[in-house]
């Protein structure tokens, strides 16, 4: 799910974490969160591999494409790969507009602070409920991809029933998300310098890994792209829309891998010299994930014994590689594919953690004072991370008798974060349209383009809201029987989280929210959370 590559060596290098590097000067950035508010509690620890870590773990490309890649194909055909650079355009504008706002609030919980920075107290508890209620459903939705991947290394993995039962699938992928849920939760507790240091070690494997795959995908090619690349497996006949239809379907397989950039500045408040490394790391990680993630699914289409295979509508990318490249070395790649899932899980509970902390410092939140309390010894939010964590575990139970309902709520999880990053995006093209949007002196600035790159990122964001929340069968009700709830799921579910969580603000929350006195800069009005506008 985000830019360029990291100029590091990797988790341990000098030049990539800074850790042997001149200790920076950090009164500058505490300066900075000071005018916001808020007096300095996270602990400074991050350097710059460790902010493009968590971007580009959170998109985390061979999650995405292996989890996903048979529902393009199914749906779209070989051609769906034209999906691919076409949502990296839109997300690419948004990207633009989040470096802008990074460099100049490099805070913890960045949608909610920025959303609450340019449209005011109440566009920012909306957007920040939104981004938490689907980050927390996307943490079960990340969990569920060991079960579509260790099993295929070894019917060890399936430890309830033999696969072949009605529920076997669907409780051993709760048992195994349930694990792994678990050692996120721990990690996180911990300390973000531990989680720090086994993201950066997942992510220099998962990148590893990709370009090998790459490389061995590349040597046994049969077929160019010229084929592949137009055909559509006669998908869209007979439909209103034709091919176009089928294919605004398929694109959902690129939606719904290329977003969560926005982690790498989520963790400002713990990094060094975020103003500068941030919106380096948020292009550095979705520009790397498009390269990486388009030519992984370019060479597994040219690569594939059987480009008519009906298992490559199944199976997916698992099934490509393990008949191109043979068990042995297709093993070892999925084996780095469940690496990369896990360092994914952590990096979604890990910003899950800091927006809920800077909601709660803001107290728009039930019980925040708990939420908000920074632990003494290990300098990280632990009562977020194990009640986000528990919240996980609770939404995964749902996949184990509906599953068709759990993935229709997976779905609606990606929608609520683009309509999220919307309200980040809308409110800052009103304060440009109103002339309210300055960029500090020598800050990331889009300069002339800045308007234009807006206005497309706007656009992009509506167009593929409505294009996720299309009540489609194919996506909402793609087995058993049909039911109207579950095709409008996506209008009915978010207009329940939205509507109601809004109305419990609107009446109860916004009537104490103020920074907590415990975290309120020295100085600063603790009533007030309204900070300046731009």
């Amino acid at each position: 799910m985000t830019g360029s590559v990291p100029s590091g060596p990797g988790a341990g290098g000098s030049s990539g974490d800074g850790a042997h590097d001149a200790a920076p000067d950090t009164a500058h950035e505490d300066g900075a969160l000071a005018e916001l508010g808020y007096k300095p509690e996270l602990k400074r620890t991050l350097g710059n591999f460790h902010t493009f870590a968590a971007g580009i773990s959170y998109i985390s490309i061979l999650t995405g494409t292996f989890q996903l890649f048979y529902f393009g194909v199914s749906h779209g055909g070989p051609a769906y790969w034209w999906s691919w650079p076409l949502v990296f355009c839109g997300q690419l504008m948004v990207a633009l507009c989040f470096c802008e706002l990074a460099c100049r609030y490099p805070v913890a919980g960045s949608i909610y602070n920025w959303a609450k920075q340019l449209g005011g107290p109440h566009v920012g508890w909306l957007g920040g409920w939104m981004m938490l209620t689907a980050s927390m459903v996307s943490l079960a939705a990340v969990a569920l991809a060991y079960q579509v991947t260790l099993p295929q290394i070894s019917s060890w993995f399936q430890f309830i029933g033999d696969g072949t039962g009605k529920t076997d699938a669907a409780a051993n992928a709760v048992l195994l998300g349930a694990v792994l849920i678990a050692f996120t939760t721990l990690i996180n507790a911990f300390g973000v310098k531990l989680m720090a240091r086994i993201n950066s070690a997942g992510v220099a494997i998962e990148l590893i890994a990709a370009v090998v795959l790459i490389l061995l995908l590349a040597a046994h090619v049969t077929r160019g792209p010229a084929t592949v690349l137009t055909d559509t497996f006669g998908k869209g006949q007979g439909e209103s829309l034709g091919y176009l239809g089928a294919f605004l379907t398929a694109s959902l397989a690129s939606a719904y891998v290329m977003y969560g950039f926005d982690t790498a500045s989520s963790l400002g408040e713990e990094s060094k010299d975020p103003a500068r490394n941030a919106p380096r790391a948020i292009l550095r990680a979705l520009v790397a994930s498009f390269v990486i993630g388009g030519l992984i699914l370019l060479f597994a289409l040219l690569a594939v014994p059987d480009l008519h295979d009906e298992r490559l509508s199944v199976d997916g990318l698992q099934y490509v590689v393990l008949a191109t490249l043979g068990s042995t070395i297709g093993q070892i790649v999925l084996w780095c594919v469940v690496i990369a899932i896990t360092v994914c899980e952590l990096a979604v509970h890990t910003a899950a953690i800091r927006l809920a902390f800077a909601m709660a410092r803001d107290n728009n939140l039930p019980a925040s004072a708990r939420l908000a309390r920074v632990s003494p010894r290990f300098q990280t939010p632990v009562v977020p991370a194990v009640v986000i964590g528990v919240v996980g575990i609770v939404i995964l139970l749902i996949n184990i008798d509906q599953p068709q309902i759990f993935s229709v709520i997976t779905s609606i999880a990606i929608i609520m974060i683009y309509l999220a990053y919307l309200m980040v995006t809308l409110p800052m093209l009103v304060q440009r349209l109103r002339g309210n949007w300055t960029v500090p002196k020598g800050s990331f600035s889009l300069g002339r383009f800045g308007l234009p790159v807006n206005v497309l990122a706007v656009l992009w964001g509506l167009a593929m809201s409505i294009n996720l929340a299309w009540p489609r069968a194919a996506v909402y009700n793609a087995t058993g029987p049909q039911h109207w709830y579950l095709r409008w799921g996506a209008f009915l579910f978010i207009g329940v989280v939205a509507l109601g969580g809004f109305a419990y603000y609107w009446c109860v929350q916004r009537h104490r929210t103020g920074v907590l006195a415990s975290h309120a800069a020295a100085g600063a009005d603790s009533g007030d959370t309204a900070a300046p506008r731009p």
